[in-house]
């Protein structure tokens, strides 16, 4: 039987502020990442819209765990687990996202590359 978590138990705060800075690199990241691919001079075509939609809904999904983090009940086990769970997902769906970019200039169908 799985030990109960007390709602009140703490991470330290050290440990926190860690990951708030590797998911803040992380966000830049994909916020770099979405820039660089919507400054491309290149037409945008329909088959682009998926792709973006499924980063910037993943972007998204990292700047709200960020704010999380930020919060001061984010030192609480509960609320940090959470955080961190969202993240992970975040992180998923921006790499779909760049999964589906990449497969559209593979297959030739995308009219804004990412390859060369």
């Amino acid at each position: 039987m799985a030990p109960e978590i007390d709602d009140q138990e703490k991470i330290d705060a050290t440990f926190r502020n860690g990951s708030l800075t590797a998911v803040g690199i992380i966000v830049g990241f994909s916020l770099s990442f979405i820039n660089r691919w919507v400054s491309n001079p290149n037409d945008w075509s329909r088959v682009d819209i998926l792709p973006m939609t499924v980063m910037v809904v993943g972007i998204a999904v990292q700047v709200k765990v960020f704010a999380d983090l930020l919060a001061r009940d984010s030192l609480l086990v509960v609320k940090y687990d959470r955080a961190r769970r969202l993240f992970l997902i975040g992180v998923i769906i921006v790499a779909a996202g760049i999964a589906l970019a990449l497969a559209n200039d593979i297959l030739g169908i995308s009219s804004q590359k990412m390859l060369g």
